[in-house]
């Protein structure tokens, strides 16, 4: 019974995450989620019911368009295999819990924005607001009121953080370090794992994109590299990790 749980968790998250593909490819253009419904970006063909099967219908059409042929992104695929995963491992580590529920909420805001911050360097705002809403009913009812007022302060205080991290990096590299989307996504992070929680996820974000920074720096390249997807899986590993402060404190001492 426990493996068919496991494997519900997976299903209902790879159609989760197919559909978060799509808000976090639309939103940030300012365009409907439902409308015009998914389609071949080539030659406009409108996918049918087998056609929007997460993972398995890449698979059945060999990463191809049924009509024009046009190659699909195995980046779909990808993504929605990784979402499934990500929302049985909150059942497998959290159980039938609210904070398996706070959990697939978190997780579900940061796979949004790892394709809106990827493809339009962009975390909408309304994103980060109406997952803060929602983040804030579920602390209501794990903590009540006063756990909810720690978790604003823990909020005001990431985002200071933040934006003084910003202001520092502004002077020194004389030019706009990092976007506001980033710092209201520290406030998030705040709000739902806590600070300094998430100050660390900051720390490990930067650990995870040096590698990638080397590679962009080896090719001469003058991208710009978006650093919200890189907080967002410093965030999600954190998140799994479930520490808090009093662990971090006995780490030290030890």
């Amino acid at each position: 019974m426990y493996i068919v749980i496991v494997l519900l968790f997976f299903i209902v998250g790879t159609i989760f995450g197919s559909f978060y593909n799509v808000v976090g490819y639309r939103i940030p253009r300012g365009e409907s989620i439902m409308y015009p419904s998914s389609h071949c970006t080539k030659c406009n063909h409108k996918l049918g019911p087998m056609e929007l099967v997460p993972i398995l219908s890449f698979l059945f059409l060999k990463g191809k368009c049924k009509n024009c042929g046009e190659k699909i992104s195995s980046f779909y695929p990808i993504f929605e295999f990784l979402s499934g995963v990500l929302f049985a491992l909150s059942f497998i580590i959290f159980g039938f819990s609210w904070q398996c529920l706070l959990s697939i909420v978190f997780i579900s805001m940061l796979l949004i924005i790892i394709v809106s911050d990827m493809k339009t360097m962009i975390i909408p705002d309304s994103v980060l607001i109406i997952f803060s809403i929602i983040i804030i009913i579920i602390k209501y009812f794990m903590v009540g009121v006063p756990g909810i007022v720690y978790s604003l302060l823990d909020s005001l205080y990431s985002f200071i953080f933040m934006l003084m991290l910003k202001l520092l990096g502004d002077f020194l590299f004389k030019k706009e370090s990092m976007g506001g989307g980033d710092i209201k996504l520290l406030a998030v992070f705040g709000l739902t794992i806590g600070f300094p929680i998430s100050i660390i996820s900051v720390v490990m974000a930067a650990f995870i994109a040096i590698p990638v920074i080397i590679i962009i720096l080896k090719n001469n390249s003058s991208h710009i590299l978006p650093f919200g997807p890189f907080l967002a899986i410093s965030a999600i590993i954190l998140n799994f990790l479930n520490i808090d402060i009093k662990t971090i404190l006995e780490i030290i001492t030890i």
